[in-house]
């Protein structure tokens, strides 16, 4: 089991309500693997999912679930971009824009498709990766500035401009626990030269590109650091961001991983701790082989916890205990496909893992534009009426 977490000098805060600070109280239980009241639940959600829920709930244009659903937990991003610096603007019209960023990638995003795609990668060889300067991980502008950045301004919507990171966490923490984050080397890597690039240096001079994955991972290590020394105690947990798998299997062995990977989120994961925050990693995929490794380092969660990549969550509680803890794993396919009875049985059979604490409830990814908003209004039912403790859940209680 992780380390135990309180709101220590948390609830003497003037900004933060009543409410949120019973979120907050609850969060640490489940991530402490006690039963609060109730299973806390939380999401991310797609832009065109944000829209179709408010046109199908008859909501206002300035509708959001977080608010509407007094919803557990958030995650605020600072500017991560290895060069900090305004989108370059290659064209832009009704039906798209395409821009370079601060990765040194161009990405296309049509305004149509849900994610963007990346056309192409200045850093396009490992002799370039090298020499790549990256600016200083505690440049005030990632925390204190508004501006451009990759990864909050180019997802399934498009923004230019975002607000200052510092702003965005004081912001939420009156109604919400605040969760700072960072990524990690396989993040930056996917985003500065792609996954072919990066699988394809691995294999052909796998020491040369551990070098750099230590280099890059060491970096955003320091990223962490001088977020969480900018957030000056706002904060009320991290999140990683680190995808290393696919549908089957890790993109390359364990044992690569733990040489060039595991020894940043690991330096992570006990910066966080010595600043009194819980963690949550986020990796997509199947992940089996290196759970126990994150059970060692004494990572709070895993997160999402991929349905479609074989991963069931009361399986994992059989197999782990209360040795980690889960966020997520709710099937999405069921979500999109929204057939009451199945959302009904998805939603209570997996809320059996939450016995004893130990589990935020999620979905395995993000809330996606294919899930219908009364979908996702009866899920949040469902969990508020049978995620009370002590659990009932009726005929889809199992032993774990």
């Amino acid at each position: 089991m992780s380390g135990m977490f309180d709101t220590v000098g948390k609830e003497s805060s003037p900004d933060r309500k009543p409410g949120t600070l019973a979120k907050l109280d609850r969060m640490h239980k489940a991530l402490n693997h006690q039963e609060p009241d109730r299973v806390p639940i939380s999401d991310f959600f797609w832009g065109g999912f944000t829209k179709r829920w408010q046109q199908e709930l008859g909501l206002p244009e300035d509708a959001n679930p977080y608010y509407h659903y007094d919803l557990d937990w958030i995650v605020t991003v600072p500017n991560m971009d290895p060069h900090i610096k305004n989108f370059e603007t290659i064209r832009e019209d009704d039906a798209e824009v395409i821009v370079k960023t601060g990765f040194e990638t161009t990405l296309r995003k049509r305004h149509d498709m849900p994610m963007p795609e990346q056309e192409s990668w200045d850093t396009d060889t490992l002799e370039k990766l090298e020499a790549f300067e990256f600016d200083d991980p505690a440049d005030p502008r990632r925390f204190f500035s508004g501006g451009d950045n990759q990864i909050a301004g180019v997802g399934d919507g498009f923004t230019r401009n975002s607000p200052p990171w510092l702003e965005t966490v004081k912001s939420l923490r009156p109604d919400f626990p605040v969760y700072g984050s960072m990524i990690e080397a396989s993040e930056c890597l996917t985003r500065l030269v792609g996954q072919i690039e990066t699988l394809m240096w691995m294999g052909e001079d796998p020491e040369r590109m551990g070098e750099q994955i230590l280099r890059i991972g060491e970096h955003y290590h320091q990223s962490a650091e001088a977020a969480i020394k900018a957030a000056d105690g706002l904060l009320d947990g991290f999140v990683i961001w680190g995808d290393v798998a696919y549908r089957n299997n890790m993109f390359f062995s364990p044992d690569y991983w733990r040489r060039y990977y595991k020894p940043a989120v690991k330096a992570m994961i006990d910066l966080c701790h010595r600043h009194n925050l819980p963690v949550i990693y986020h990796g997509c995929g199947n992940v089996k082989a290196i759970l126990p490794d994150f059970i060692e380092m004494g990572l709070e969660a895993y997160n999402p916890l991929e349905a479609k990549a074989g991963l069931d969550v009361c399986d994992l509680r059989r197999q782990y205990g209360h040795s980690l803890g889960f966020c997520g794993n709710s099937n999405m396919v069921i979500w999109e496909e929204g057939d009451p009875a199945a959302v009904r049985r998805e939603v209570l059979r997996k809320l059996n893992s939450a016995k004893g604490g130990g589990l935020i409830f999620q979905s395995d990814h993000s809330v996606s534009s294919a899930v219908s908003g009364k979908t996702y209004d009866s899920i949040v039912r469902l969990v508020r009426e049978y995620g009370v403790y002590p659990l009932h859940l009726a005929e889809f209680d199992e032993e774990l």
